[in-house]
């Protein structure tokens, strides 16, 4: 029941729109015609909120540390050459409950302060908004390089911000993103280089062989794998993966 509530919460960090709503949304408007007929009507905060579901998954890419754990998997799985093993659905699967792991500290605190309140109708939705958006944006700001905000910040022409808390959204949103694309390809980068010296090793010794007819990734697939094994490789990916999230 709370990771639904979690889940609320990613909507309700998202939309401004709904940040004059009233607790408690009615679905349907009934009006009465002169002739004695009604008519039913959906209400506009629920076209809103409908539409707000497609922004879902924007959001898990734009403001959680998703992106970074889909990518690097994506590269470990390249490296092992193993090709579709595991298969997307794997991956994705991993991804996102690893970044449910790594953001629930961030969950609890939207809970806590904001969602919790707006759901108890203790608080009105455009407070439970501001509330809800300061737990991402300090875990964004975190993980977010100054260079990066600086460039979009001269890209869209704003001056320079004397605090933390006077970047937007708009801005900070797609400086984060670009700084977890760096991150993701800098640790797939280190994880990546053990793999091509094995397939540099055997594509040597089969070419000291003769044997250059012999594809180098057949014989170097059971080696990354045993590697792989042996250094119990997927606690250390999600370890440091994890880990990498640390302020």
């Amino acid at each position: 029941m709370k990771h639904l509530m979690f889940c609320m919460s990613l909507l309700l960090s998202c939309l401004p729109m709904l940040a004059s709503a009233e607790p408690g949304l009615a679905a349907l408007k009934v009006e009465a015609g002169e002739d004695g007929s009604e008519t039913y009507t959906v209400t506009i905060q629920v076209l809103m909120f409908m539409t707000a579901l497609s922004l879902l998954p924007a959001a898990l890419m734009m403001m959680t540390s998703f992106t970074r754990i889909v990518i690097v998997l994506a590269i470990l799985r390249q490296a092992l050459g193993t090709q579709s093993s595991p298969s997307n659905q794997v991956i994705i699967g991993l991804s996102l409950f690893l970044s449910l792991f790594i953001m629930m500290p961030v969950f609890d605190q939207v809970y806590e302060q904001a969602l919790g309140p707006y759901l108890e109708e203790a608080m009105p939705a455009q407070e439970a908004l501001q509330r809800a958006a300061l737990p991402f944006r300090g875990f964004m700001l975190e993980q977010t390089r100054d260079d990066d905000l600086m460039l979009f910040s001269n890209i869209s022409g704003a001056q320079e911000f004397e605090t933390a808390d006077d970047v937007p959204f708009s801005l900070l949103m797609p400086a984060f993103v670009t700084s977890e694309l760096k991150t993701a390809f800098q640790i797939g980068f280190i994880i990546l280089i053990p793999f091509l010296v094995i397939d540099l090793v055997v594509a040597t010794l089969l070419m000291s062989m003769g044997m250059m007819m012999l594809s180098p990734m057949i014989i170097s697939l059971p080696f990354k794998i045993m590697l792989f094994v042996l250094i119990d490789g997927w606690s250390l990916v999600m370890g440091t993966l994890a880990a990498s999230f640390s302020s």
